[in-house]
């Protein structure tokens, strides 16, 4: 079988799934908890001067009947002394030696870095995550994303803590900056051992309509929050790559944060750079046995591709993320329409018709609801199959010949782009599309 083990930066631990710093990693008794129903790691909730927090502090957007899609919380860092997050910690490296346990940390002057940094350390932390990513309440106060923020002010910080830590530094970053590489690049000339990403993405995720108030609604009035859960995942999987495959990052240990549920989110994140992961909002929706179905479904993934560990695919499929202009333009798809899976919902005809490029067409036989393809209008953008309820009822065929490949940089190289308005070089020149009259009701037959 597979060995799930990892050595992340120097923090090692029995597998890649660790619990991120926020309400699930809140106390001793809820770590381990998760340690025993098969956790690898933990980052303890912030540790900090403690706060005073709100009633409610949580909001969700639910689509279409399932719930927490994306989860929004206002809650900050702990509020709970710490004198006894120090102890639980203690506690907590008894029971569990071998599992790591990394103390989330999150002041504002130099001697108080130093001063609870060597105070985690005492306790027996594995590890130190560096929380700039807080985008509510704390980067208000000149903390979290505040410092996320801005990359020089991160570097000086960053390099304060390595000053006395004597265990390894994970830097947290925010997503809320337009290249999350000038912060990752940041940590790295401070001198971070790794990065972990991304925290929260600030957000409203919608109005009470009767008092008017953002939710999570607060006696009437709201704030924005940070939002998570498996609506992010997309936007932080990029962000991931991005660091991955960046020239002066690349090499530096990653903690994959975003939108993680299943095994196969935590192989996507390690396939894309990371070599751990870390979840919440999964573990607030579902409790930390969702842990058993993630640790099978990785080593079922491993077995079936011969990987002995994580370490054998991680960052396996960067090669494959290119920039538009290299990707091959003479690649052709066309969509086909199993008619005996068909459940005639015509939901691809709408889908093409009204949002795409009017490449299905249906029979006009009362009888007969399937839709079928225009082969000569079809572009292979895909859409259909993407509306299709049924799995594989449309799949996208390949019609070229694979010889011929020509990228968008060679076309420019060659001088055979389109330069002027009416180019004959345009992609769309000649493509069929109804006359503008054919939309209106009285002259369709």
């Amino acid at each position: 079988m597979a060995d799930l083990s990892i050595n992340f930066a120097g923090i090692k631990a029995p597998n890649p799934f660790w619990l991120a710093s926020a309400p699930p990693t809140n106390s001793g008794y809820q770590i381990m908890k998760a340690f025993e129903a098969g956790w690898g790691g933990a980052v303890w909730k912030t540790l900090g001067v403690p706060v005073v927090n709100v009633s409610s502090r949580y909001g969700s957007t639910d689509y279409r009947g399932s719930r927490m899609v994306g989860f929004n919380n206002i809650e900050l860092i702990s509020d709970r002394p710490l004198a006894d997050n120090l102890k639980e910690i203690e506690e907590v490296k008894k029971y569990f030696p071998d599992h790591a346990v990394i103390a989330s940390l999150m002041v504002e002057s130099k001697a108080e870095w130093h001063q609870i940094i060597k105070d985690c350390e005492n306790a027996g932390a594995d590890g130190l995550e560096l929380n700039f990513g807080c985008p509510h309440g704390m980067c208000e106060r000149g903390m979290g994303s505040a410092v996320g923020q801005e990359p020089e002010v991160l570097k000086t910080i960053v390099e304060w803590v390595m000053e006395v830590a004597t265990v390894p530094v994970i830097t947290k970053l925010s997503p809320n900056i337009s290249h999350i590489t000038d912060p990752g690049l940041a940590s790295v000339q401070g001198g971070t051992d790794a990065i972990s990403l991304v925290n929260t993405f600030k957000s409203i995720v919608g109005i009470n309509l009767d008092n008017y108030a953002p939710y999570p609604d607060v006696g009437g009035a709201g704030s924005n929050g940070g939002y998570c859960g498996p609506a992010v995942k997309p936007i932080a999987l990029n962000m991931v790559r991005e660091l991955a495959s960046h020239l002066q990052i690349k090499g530096t240990p990653i903690s994959g944060i975003g939108g993680i549920e299943t095994w196969r989110d935590v192989v996507e994140y390690l396939l894309l750079g990371a070599s751990s992961v870390q979840v919440c909002t999964s573990v607030m929706h579902y409790g930390f046995g969702i842990v058993r179905e993630i640790e099978a479904g990785v080593l079922q993934f491993m077995d079936d591709k011969g990987y002995d560990t994580i370490y054998d695919f991680v960052g396996k499929a960067l090669p494959n993320v290119k920039e538009w202009k290299d990707l091959n333009l003479n690649h052709k798809v066309v969509a086909t329409i199993d008619e005996e899976k068909c459940i005639g919902c015509e939901l691809c005809y709408i889908a093409c018709e009204d949002g795409a490029h009017q490449a299905i067409g249906l029979s006009g036989d009362p009888g007969n609801r399937t839709p079928y393809i225009i082969d000569d209008n079809c572009v292979g953008c895909n859409l259909c199959s993407l509306v299709c309820p049924v799995q594989d009822c449309i799949t996208m065929d390949r019609r070229d010949d694979g010889k011929a490949e020509i990228t968008w940089a060679e076309r420019m190289a060659n001088n055979d782009v389109p330069t002027t308005f009416n180019d004959s070089r345009a992609g769309g020149l000649g493509h069929y599309v109804p006359e503008p009259s054919l939309a209106l009701k009285k002259n369709q037959k």
